[in-house]
Order: C-alpha cells, then sequence, then structure tokens
C-alpha cells in the first residue's frame, strides 16, 4: 500500500498535469529557502562576528587563518541550518497547494469516484501554522542530537517520519471528512501512516530532490487515504 502510493506519487511529479502546481510549489519553497538564508547569515552576523572582530585584533599574524576557519564553520553551520528548516518550509509550503496537488491527483487517477473537497482556506494557514512550530520544536530535539553517532540520523527519520506523514495524511483526509475524523482515522493507522513518513523523511534526506518534498508527500498521502479508505469500507461490505 505505502510503496504503491510512494511509486504512484513519484511517477507523476513531472508530468504535464502537475506542471503548474509543480512550478507554484517550488517558485515560493525556493523563496522561502533563500529568505530563511539570508536571515539566518543576518542572526549569525550579529551574534557572532562581533564577538570574532574583538578577539582578532589582539592575537598574531597569523590567526587571519582563524577568521577563514570560522567563516567556513559559519558556512557549514549555515548550510545545517538550513537543512534543519526544509521540513517546516514544506509544512507551510503544503498548506497553501495541497488542495491543488490534490485535485490533480484525484482527476487523473479517481475520476469515477466524488472529489474532494478544498480544506477552508483560513483553517489550513492555522493547522500550517501550527504544524510550523510543531516541526521546529522537533527538528531542536533532533539538532541536540547531532552529535551523538547513529543516534542523530535516526532522529532525523523518526521526528521528520512521524510529524510529515501526520500532517500530510490529515491534510488529504480533511478533504473528505471532519478534521476530528482524519485525526481518528490516522490513529486507526498510525502505524501505516508513519512508515509512509519514513518515506516522505527519506524523500526530504536527498538533496535538491527534497525541494519536491510538499509535492511527493501530498500525492503520496492522497493515495494512501484512498487506500486505506477502501481498507476500512471492505470489513464493512463483507459483514453487510
Amino acid at each position: 500500500m505505502i510503496l504503491d502510493a510512494a511509486r504512484t506519487a513519484a511517477s507523476q511529479l513531472f508530468t504535464s498535469e502537475f506542471r503548474t502546481v509543480f512550478l507554484k510549489t517550488l517558485g515560493l519553497t525556493l523563496l522561502a529557502l533563500v529568505a530563511l538564508w539570508f536571515g539566518i547569515r543576518e542572526v549569525f552576523d550579529w551574534l557572532a562576528w562581533p564577538w570574532i572582530d574583538a578577539m582578532l585584533p589582539g592575537l598574531p599574524a597569523w590567526t587571519g587563518w582563524l577568521g577563514l576557519i570560522a567563516a567556513i564553520i559559519a558556512g557549514i553551520g549555515l548550510a545545517l541550518g538550513l537543512a534543519l528548516l526544509i521540513a517546516p518550509v514544506t509544512a507551510i509550503v503544503a498548506g497553501l497547494f495541497l488542495d491543488d496537488v490534490a485535485e490533480v491527483v484525484e482527476k487523473t487517477n479517481y475520476p469515477m469516484e466524488r472529489p474532494g473537497q478544498p480544506v477552508p482556506a483560513l483553517r489550513s494557514l492555522v493547522l500550517a501554522i501550527k504544524f510550523f512550530g510543531i516541526v521546529i520544536l522537533g527538528n531542536l530535539l533532533a539538532l541536540f542530537l547531532m552529535f551523538i553517532p547513529i543516534v542523530n540520523i535516526g532522529a532525523f527519520f523518526i521526528v521528520n517520519g512521524y510529524l510529515l506523514g501526520r500532517e500530510f495524511f490529515e491534510f488529504a483526509a480533511m478533504r473528505f471528512r471532519s478534521e476530528q475524523d482524519a485525526k481518528d482515522l490516522r490513529r486507526r493507522n498510525a502505524g501505516t501512516v508513519f512508515m509512509a513518513g519514513l518515506v516522505i523523511a527519506a524523500f526530504l534526506a536527498v538533496p535538491i530532490l527534497n525541494l519536491l518534498t510538499p509535492l511527493f508527500a501530498a500525492a503520496m498521502m492522497v493515495h494512501l487515504h484512498k487506500s486505506v479508505s477502501a481498507a476500512e469500507r471492505r470489513p464493512a461490505m463483507v459483514r453487510a
């Protein structure tokens, strides 16, 4: 079920039906990441460089290398900070474009079924902002574990697998259900949703490709929601 949903979603990423939403999603994600990069750099310059500048004048001439090393370390730190923020950025982007992705998937793959209803814009934005905060906190936890070998990798996948799986699945489900029904469905299928979230986290871990995470995750969870809903209907049909 999970692999079928992931394979189908991946095969749709570059199709003509997805082109418009693909360009909108990628463009907004890139703009957000560029803005974050400059924001992180400004914060670093404000906090760290005054301290470095105060130290260097009183040190020997060879410490010019220290400035170079500090710049390299700063670049690495900025890159790591940006990498940790990709997940929350995808949450915001998903909140804006999930319905566009879902509509394309439903029309293309499920034309004979009832189409979903877009989540109200205000509610969608509130949920996306709420999830943004949750993902930030989760990735801060992963950051604290970063210097523990093996554990750091596991923390990244577990945190993002759970949070991304939960959020994208509930967004997809809310096109057909109330918010509470979507949460209940996710809880009944918690293991499946978490495993699907791990697939999204693996996608997120691939440089460059991870910029397409919102598109891939939204499409995958639409397919997964369809499969999970059909699986839950079968026992009822058998009993009838």
